[in-house]
């Protein structure tokens, strides 16, 4: 029943309604957004920002709004034509690979669809145009996208040559913009030209193709608020591979169970070093493969399976013992859903969220467990429906019925009270419970393991971060945000408040005066108020030429997603902020992915991951020879898109303190920065 529902996932499709000229007031309620009301009436909320300009700066109860009848719901006509005639409204946080994922479409193919908006970049609301969908979107790893570029007017084509392509930096351009044009990944011209990783200066000769271009002497133009001083772009670096870097190669010969991430720890070389100098691992690690790796002669075994200290590679480590026994307890409810047809349970699907998201969670688990066969791990796997809803759940007769306090670990149920309540149960029997969704912090049960970090977390690990950093950190905080000033006046001393007035005005003159020279200076945004954010880095941009900056937020911030704030101000400030999860774009990162869809047809949502990550990563904590326990207390891992650092809480039981600190880079993407 449960892959019926699986594949019933696929299936559904969304209804449509006919197109409306006619507009609609609407009176805001207590805590309703603009996304929200635009979600109820079927517009984008483009749309109402667009009838609605001052709604821009946040809309409170009682507000009156003009809605526009639906944009979303056009009647399409009947044909083979309209198949690939699909369209998108673009979501905050869209990216074009974000889309590609979703309706399985290439992003080379999305672009070409798209021209105008790639070149002006994607806007909240706007319209994108899907071409004909159900191919993989194109991975740079493992083929490089055909350009196909036309010559100008009175332009001869340029003729194949083994002199080499070579680029001249022009002011304002950007390493994306540059790659772009040449088709080519940002990584490729990394790689050729190891010199622009930390700055790109204008002047500079690129490699595109061919030899290194000899670089001639060029007088860098003074910095304006377009370009980022090199001394503001220096704060965190990517390694290349260069030809000093390592004093030796050595062979090594693939053993089982090894992969492309075990491989680059163990040699202390990024995945795509190993790429470079071995390209046949682009089809896949397998065993018996000679590598050439950093070292002299021929390297035989590497004993430690931890790289400089940041994370455990747990498949390096496993343990020969008896069979281990892992129960998951998911809230399939299907009580409520066996007597349904299949059109009401398509329904149920459409409206459901819950059941949606337990689904997918179950399919990346799955996922995990055919992981866990395909490298010998000796577990039982035991999945329970746990029937729980906000107000109910089953999980006391479940535990007593199936014997559950004989089993090795327990993940589940999703709702916090629920989870505590197996706690509670199987304490005496001392099974470690992990809590796999809930933010919460959770009562004290040495027994209950929180997998998801609590929703606080985020703001000690950034001042965390801002602290290791040395630098000098500043503070804008909104007057409404009081318990964050507090907490950080509380726990950091050193950072220092700028003056901003009961209305959230900002002393710009307070806000130079504290800036430093001799260090990075670190400003904290605390705000969500678009005049408080764009005033400030309005102030920061112009100080640029003169002091290093860097801007940085506490907790997600939903302003930053709007238009108003633009996406230039955030890359040349290099904003700083913490996340949960990590978008994973390596090769193996690709693999899962690929893995996924090819068993499921479809790219795993974010709870599918989740599935997958908390699943395999207790198996293989349970399969290191030691207890779930002793694993927790030692080993810090990583997995697909999140990190498991477990450390004890004040009172007792243990939470995952694995927040990322993820910075917006020049070329539009995200890196992480912290171990």
């Amino acid at each position: 029943m449960n892959r019926l529902f699986i594949a019933l996932c696929l299936l559904v499709s969304m209804s449509t309604a006919a197109f409306a000229q006619n507009y609609t007031k609407h009176t805001v309620v207590r805590g309703e957004t603009v996304t929200q009301i635009a979600a109820k009436y079927k517009v984008t909320p483009y749309d109402i920002y667009r009838l609605n300009p001052d709604s821009q700066g946040g809309i409170k109860e009682n507000d009156v709004i003009l809605v526009p009848g639906s944009t979303l719901a056009k009647p399409v006509e009947s044909g083979v034509k309209n198949t690939s005639a699909k369209t998108h409204v673009a979501e905050p946080k869209e990216t074009w690979y974000s889309i590609s994922r979703k309706y399985g479409v290439g992003v080379p193919d999305l672009q070409a669809a798209n021209p105008e908006a790639f070149k002006d970049g994607i806007k909240i609301g706007q319209t994108i145009k899907i071409p004909g969908s159900g191919h993989p979107p194109t991975v740079a790893v493992e083929s490089k996208p055909q350009v196909i570029t036309t010559p100008k007017a009175n332009e001869q084509p340029r003729p194949a040559s083994s002199a080499g392509v070579y680029h001249v930096v022009q002011p304002k351009e950007t390493k994306f913009g540059i790659a772009k044009k040449y088709g080519i990944t940002v990584a490729e011209l990394e790689r050729k030209n190891p010199d622009i990783v930390a700055n790109l200066p204008i002047g500079y000769k690129l490699t595109i193709s061919g030899a290194t271009a000899k670089q001639e002497p060029v007088e860098k133009p003074k910095p304006t608020v377009h370009d980022v001083p090199a001394a503001a772009t220096t704060t965190a670096t990517t390694e290349v591979v260069k030809t000093t870097k390592f004093s030796g190669f050595a062979n090594y010969e693939v053993k089982p169970k090894e992969t492309l991430f075990s491989l680059s720890q163990m040699f202390d070389i990024t995945q795509e070093e190993l790429l470079m100098l071995n390209p046949t691992l682009k089809d896949g690690v397998k065993v018996g493969m000679i590598l050439k790796v950093p070292g002299k002669g021929s390297i035989t075994k590497i004993e430690s399976a931890v790289s400089n200290g940041r994370f455990a590679d747990l498949t390096k480590s496993i343990k020969a013992t008896e069979k281990k026994q892992l129960v998951l307890l998911l809230p399939f409810n299907a009580a409520k859903i066996q007597g349904d047809t299949v059109k009401n349970l398509s329904t149920r699907l459409k409206k459901d969220a819950f059941l949606n998201m337990t689904l997918d969670f179950y399919s990346g688990a799955l996922m995990a467990i055919d992981s866990a066969k395909a490298i010998g791990l000796n577990i039982d796997v035991k999945i329970f429906d746990s029937e729980e809803s906000k107000l109910s759940s089953n999980v006391a007769a479940v535990i007593e019925k199936n014997n559950v306090a004989k089993a090795d670990a327990v993940i589940g149920p999703f709702y916090q009270q629920y989870v505590e309540k197996v706690a509670e149960m199987l304490q005496g029997a001392n099974v470690p419970v992990i809590s796999p969704l809930s933010k919460e912090t959770g009562k004290p049960f040495p027994n209950l393991y929180q997998a998801m970090p609590p929703s606080d977390f985020t703001k000690g690990a950034m001042m965390d971060f801002l602290r290791q950093k040395a630098g000098n950190v500043l503070v804008v905080s909104d007057p409404k945000r009081q318990s964050n000033k507090e907490f950080i006046t509380k726990n950091y001393a050193e950072a220092k408040f700028v003056t901003v007035s009961e209305t959230g005005a900002v002393d710009m003159e307070n806000l130079k005066s504290l800036l430093v020279k001799d260090k990075v200076n670190y400003v904290v945004l605390d705000t969500e108020k678009t005049g408080m954010i764009l005033s400030s880095t309005n102030t920061l941009l112009a100080e640029m030429p003169n002091f290093q900056i860097q801007i940085a937020i506490i907790e997600p911030n939903e302003t930053l997603d709007f238009e108003e704030v633009s996406m230039k101000r955030l890359t040349l400030l290099k904003l700083l902020y913490p996340s949960l999860t990590y978008e994973n774009n390596t090769p193996e990162g690709q693999l899962f992915e690929n893995s996924y869809k090819n068993k499921n047809k479809i790219f795993p949502s974010q709870f599918a991951v989740r599935g997958f990550d908390v699943t395999f990563d207790t198996m293989l904590r349970l399969s290191q020879g030691k207890t779930f326990a002793e694993s927790a207390d030692q080993d810090k891992t990583q997995q697909v898109e999140s990190k498991f650092e477990y450390a004890k809480k004040p009172g007792d039981g243990y939470t995952n303190k694995g927040v990322y600190i993820l910075e917006y880079q020049e070329d539009l993407s995200v890196k992480q920065v912290n171990n």
